[in-house]
C-alpha cells in the first residue's frame, strides 16, 4: 500500500513539516507538505488512496476549520490531527466529524505511523466502495423505463403476476423485463437486488 498511497501534511512550523515528511518517506509514501491550510486548499487534488496530517493551530485558517471545509466540500480524506496541546474538547469533536486520530505533540512516531496506517486502510475501503457505486449507477443507467419499475416492484416481494396485475400487462412481459433487469443490475437473488437498490437510493413501488 505504502508506494501506492499519499500523505498530505500541513504545519506552519516548517521545522515539523521537514521531520513529519522525513518520516513519512522512510515509510515509503508519497509526500505532499504544505505551510497552511489555504495552501492546501488551493492545491489539493483528491487520489484514491490518501490521508492527511493536519495540525490544529495555525493562522488564519485552522485545522478545525479545514475540517469543515473539506466536509462541506464533501472530500471522504481521513484526517489525522496534531495538536500542541491536550485540548479534549477539542479532540471529541474533532473525531465526532470523522477524523481518524488526534495525537498531542511531541508525537510518537508509532502511535503516528500507526494513525496514518489506520486512515490509508481507511481511505482505501472508501474509494473501493465509491467505485462500486459508481459502477452501480453506471448499470442502472442501462435500465429501460419499464425494466426500472419492474425492479421497483420486485424490491418489494411482489411475485411477477402480482407486478404485471399492478402494471396492467402479462405476466411473461414482467418475466422477459424482470430477466434483463436482473441481468442488467448484475445480480442474481432479491436479496442482492435490495441491497443494491438502497445503495443507489432506490424507493419501492408504492402499494
Amino acid at each position: 500500500m505504502n508506494s501506492a498511497a499519499t500523505v498530505f501534511l500541513v504545519d506552519d512550523d516548517p521545522a515539523v513539516l521537514k521531520a513529519l515528511a522525513r518520516l513519512m518517506r522512510l515509510e515509503g509514501y508519497d509526500v505532499q507538505t504544505y505551510l497552511s491550510a489555504r495552501a492546501f486548499l488551493e492545491a489539493y487534488e483528491p487520489r484514491p488512496c490518501a490521508c492527511l496530517v493536519l495540525d490544529v493551530a495555525m493562522p488564519e485558517l485552522n485545522g478545525m476549520d479545514l475540517q469543515k471545509q473539506l466536509i462541506a466540500n464533501g472530500s471522504p480524506l481521513p484526517i489525522v490531527f496534531l495538536s500542541g496541546h491536550g485540548d479534549i474538547p477539542m479532540s471529541v469533536q474533532a473525531i465526532k466529524s470523522g477524523a481518524v486520530d488526534f495525537l498531542t505533540k511531541p508525537v510518537c512516531d508509532h502511535d503516528l505511523l500507526a494513525s496514518v496506517q489506520t486512515a490509508l486502510e481507511l481511505a482505501a475501503s472508501r474509494s473501493a466502495d465509491m467505485q462500486a457505486t459508481r459502477s452501480l449507477q453506471n448499470r442502472l443507467a442501462l435500465l429501460t423505463r419499464r425494466e426500472l419499475e419492474v425492479m421497483r416492484h420486485v424490491i418489494t416481494g411482489k411475485l411477477n403476476k402480482q407486478i404485471a396485475a399492478d402494471l396492467g400487462t402479462g405476466e411473461q412481459n414482467i418475466k422477459v423485463h424482470r430477466m434483463r433487469m436482473m441481468d442488467k443490475m448484475g445480480v442474481e437473488s432479491v436479496a442482492e437486488l435490495v441491497r443494491v437498490a438502497t445503495r443507489l437510493g432506490i424507493e419501492m413501488a408504492a402499494d
